[in-house]
């Protein structure tokens, strides 16, 4: 590396120089933050170093940004978003920083000029395991495109010190590693103690009347946890806009305890800083013993009791009366996780600002809206009376008076429906009593949205029925969508390039631009470069399969790819079945056409979910056999990715040939890896199920592969009285299938290891995979027809790509701030170095 332009020892360049984006200053500002930041010359620098020096020369050029940004909120006054949520999944964040500041290029190349590796560096980056799946990256997304289209706006969450696990897989079992992201720091963030917060725990109340009349309630916890928030600057693509992203860590109000010290108890000395930074150690605690489901519910209160007090901070520095909090912030409730937060708000309100409870209530009602994710009602949270009166003493008597308030309403409108009333109820009363969640956002939110039109019908018609009904118009649809900067600018650049050369660059920021594509389908020259890039991005998959799975797969096999959440409801052994399917086929006809395929999956099973741990076997089981039959392996290949991460998404959505989407109709919200999956080109097989719906509907009939029992179907089969060993015993193929699994022929001759999944499947199928199989099987037929037709198949994935404008996350918040938040966009004018010296001479 040549070090001659290394910089002076103090640098006294003015801000506007210091953040410039050209090549010059980019090599300079590495430099700078090689020597002064990381104290490393290049005889010593790792790979790491360098990551770190040209990250921090990023950040330098996000702080102008960021602190802009923060001035003119303040200065106008803005109306904030408050994205509440539980996970962020964001991603590595060097990359995208550069798309969005629009320097890529001029990084990359400075980064040669100084002989370094460029795409090394990007992969020395930790990636922040802050979310377990779609929830967690859809709010990465939402708040990337906030930052696009200048929406005021704060992501609220937990900055976890390890994130989801590290999966690895060990004789075909997922083996969970602990995800050690911050091992070598974080660049990105910046810690504010100054506006740390405390937070109650345990402990009970007291009640006395005051003189005037009142009645006033102290809480009085049997512990403190303070948490400490840490900044991440969230840029908008080639603006000035720079959010926060405000994660909270756990931390112990006194961290050493001297006087235990002194007692002689040295480990109880440090006891309560290890309890409580328990509280932001890891996502999503195995939640299956009762010590799991406590810490749970502390973490969910931890970071919306943070949030809110930082919302109230906020508006006591903007000198802004409290009963105006409503008209300041914009809280939105990413799923029933932050649900507390209607209680918490309340009590805030109430017991520590003495507002009177209806003024109080108003406000918080017109504060939240409440967004919904999950069909499954096991999914809906719900926390046992006694637990919850442990943790949040104070909550559980105002949810009982919120509740005693809801339900008068209730019997005011129906009259002698005490079934109505009994099924409203904040309080499940139908055996152990139980605090629903999901009914408390619904009650202290003035708006209510699923996010796809599947999902918003069935929450009116079923999950959330009698909510629909007392308040319809609470309820809209909002599907989800994804943002292109990552999935498709950073993933796919020979892609991008391609498309900007043809259509222009409007398309990043307006992805219906996308539409222009439509004609160039119908030029043969155009179709050889589509075909020409799908092969490259196969390639470099081929090679990282090769790599960590050590299995060689053909390019120029159709890429069948399964990426998400391992899940029976998601179906995943639905897929192994049918690859059975065709082993068995080529087995029985070695001179039968079939186009190769190569099956590729991804995803983690829960740690404590054992039937989504033994599908991963299975299809691991199945990659064995078929992998090394020499009858087969040159046309079938079967590949499970492990670990699969934002950073392995983006080598594959760009890479796939066909998107599996076949989760059982009526089970999945949305999906957004299928809209992944369609910007990239890939075309679907799915359900009439989620987003699929719509995607249909856009990308037309003809271009989406489409199987499977509808919704009122499945109802109506399970009402009936589903029995899948009928299916098994009227269809031989899938019997054949099954057996070969009872039998052990997957599991080296332990005819007993897959029993569990095979006897759920012929006595119970929850998910109707039996019902849906000869459908599934003949559609791949007609998924393989089409791949040999080459022109024809490029038609279809050009379509896809270029109808996928509707599925951009600027659309979805374009939507939410239309129609729920209310809060108009705040463009940014940089803050010179003037305005620097003006401020700090006020």
């Amino acid at each position: 590396m040549d070090t001659r332009a290394a910089a002076a020892a103090v640098d006294h360049r003015p801000l506007s120089e210091r953040a410039a984006l050209n090549k010059e200053a980019l090599k300079q500002s590495f430099l700078d933050n090689l020597f002064h930041t990381q104290g490393k010359f290049p005889a010593l620098a790792s790979k790491s170093d360098y990551y770190l020096a040209l990250a921090y020369a990023v950040r330098e050029r996000l702080l102008q940004r960021w602190i802009s940004t923060a001035a003119e909120y303040m200065q106008k006054g803005a109306r904030t978003v408050s994205y509440l949520s539980a996970e962020f999944l964001m991603g590595p964040h060097l990359g995208n920083n550069l798309i969005n500041l629009g320097i890529y290029d001029e990084a990359k190349q400075a980064m040669t000029e100084l002989g370094l590796n460029f795409d090394e560096l990007l992969a020395q980056e930790e990636e922040p395991g802050l979310g377990n799946g779609g929830l967690g990256r859809l709010a990465a997304c939402f708040i990337d495109s906030m930052a696009t289209l200048e929406i005021p706006s704060l992501g609220y969450g937990i900055r976890y010190e390890f994130g989801i696990f590290h999966q690895s897989i060990v004789d075909g079992w997922q083996v969970e590693k602990t995800d050690k992201w911050l091992r070598y720091g974080n660049p990105w963030e910046l810690q504010r103690p100054e506006w740390a917060v405390q937070v109650k725990l345990g402990g009970y109340t007291e009640h006395r009347s005051e003189e005037d009349g009142t009645l006033t309630v102290r809480w009085i916890p049997s512990r403190l946890v303070s948490g400490v928030p840490y900044d991440t600057p969230i840029l908008g693509y080639r603006n000035n806009t720079a959010n926060t992203l405000r994660l909270w860590s756990a931390q112990a109000p006194e961290s050493f305890d001297f006087e235990v010290f002194n007692r002689g108890d040295y480990y109880g000395a440090v006891m309560q800083k290890m309890s409580s930074e328990n509280l932001s150690k890891v996502l999503y605690p195995n939640d299956e013993h009762e010590g799991g489901k406590e810490l749970r519910l502390e973490q969910q209160y931890f970071f919306v009791s943070c949030s809110l007090q930082d919302m109230i901070r906020i508006m006591q520095g903007q000198r802004l009366p409290l009963e105006h909090f409503h008209e300041k912030f914009a809280v939105q409730l990413n799923d029933t996780h932050p649900a507390i937060a209607v209680a918490e708000l309340m009590r805030l309100l109430v017991d520590e600002h003495k507002m009177p409870w209806n003024r109080a209530w108003q406000v918080t009602c017109k504060t939240f809206a409440y967004t919904n994710h999950t069909l499954m009602p096991e999914a809906l949270e719900r926390w046992p009376l006694p637990l919850f009166k442990k943790v949040l003493p104070r909550h559980l008597e105002i949810i009982f008076e919120i509740n005693a308030r809801f339900l008068d309403e209730v019997r005011r409108r129906y009259p002698g429906d005490s079934a109505r009333v009994a099924r409203l109820s904040l309080i499940d009363e139908s055996g152990p009593r139980y605090v629903r969640m999901a009914h408390l956002a619904c009650v202290g939110s003035h708006a209510i949205n699923g996010v796809a039109e599947l999902h918003t019908e069935l929450l009116k018609s079923d999950v959330l029925r009698d909510f629909y009904e007392l308040w319809p118009n609470k309820f809209s649809n909002k599907t989800n969508g994804v943002t292109p900067r990552r999935w498709m600018v950073l993933a796919n650049p020979r892609l991008t390039r391609l498309v900007s050369d043809s259509i222009g660059e409007d398309w990043i920021k307006h992805l219906d631009q996308l539409q222009k594509l439509e004609p160039l389908a119908e030029s043969a020259d155009f179709r050889s470069h589509w075909r020409e890039i799908k092969r490259a991005n196969k390639r470099a998959l081929a090679e990282v399969i090769a790599r960590r799975c050590n299995v060689a797969v053909d390019p120029d096999s159709m890429f069948d790819v399964q990426v998400k959440r391992i899940h029976e409801y998601k179906r995943q052994h639905l897929a192994a079945l049918h690859i059975i399917a065709l082993y068995l086929q080529l087995k029985a006809q070695p001179n039968l056409e079939l186009a190769p395929r190569t099956f590729i999956f991804g995803g983690k099973a829960a740690p404590g979910y054992r039937m989504a741990k033994l599908m991963i076997k299975l299809i691991t089981g199945i990659g064995d056999v078929v992998n090394r039959d020499p009858m087969v392996r040159d046309r079938l290949k079967v590949v499970f990715l492990p670990n699969f991460s934002v950073t392995n998404g983006q080598r594959i959505y760009p890479a796939a040939d066909l998107s599996e989407q076949i989760s059982t109709a009526g089970k999945e919200a949305s999906g957004t890896g299928n809209m992944k999956f369609q910007m990239n080109g890939a075309l679907t097989i799915g359900t009439m199920d989620g987003a699929n719906i719509e995607i249909r509907e856009v990308v037309g009939a003809d271009n989406f592969f489409l199987f499977g029992l509808t919704t009122p179907q499945v109802y109506a089969l399970q009402a009936q009285g589903y029995r899948p060993h009928d299916w098994y015993e009227q269809d031989p193929q899938l019997r054949e299938v099954i057996d070969m699994i009872r039998d052990g022929y997957f599991s080296r001759g332990d005819a007993s290891l897959f029993r569990p999944l095979v006897d759920s499947l012929l006595w119970h199928d929850p998910y109707f995979l039996f019902a849906d199989f000869r459908s599934y099987v003949e559609c791949q037929q007609r998924v393989g027809e089409t791949w040999v037709d080459t022109e024809r198949w490029t038609r279809m994935s050009i379509l896809n790509s270029a109808r996928s404008g509707k599925f951009s996350s600027d659309r979805s918040i374009r939507d939410y701030t239309k129609d729920i938040w209310h809060a108009p966009s705040v463009p940014v004018e940089l803050l010179t170095e003037h305005h620097v010296r003006a401020g700090l001479m006020q």
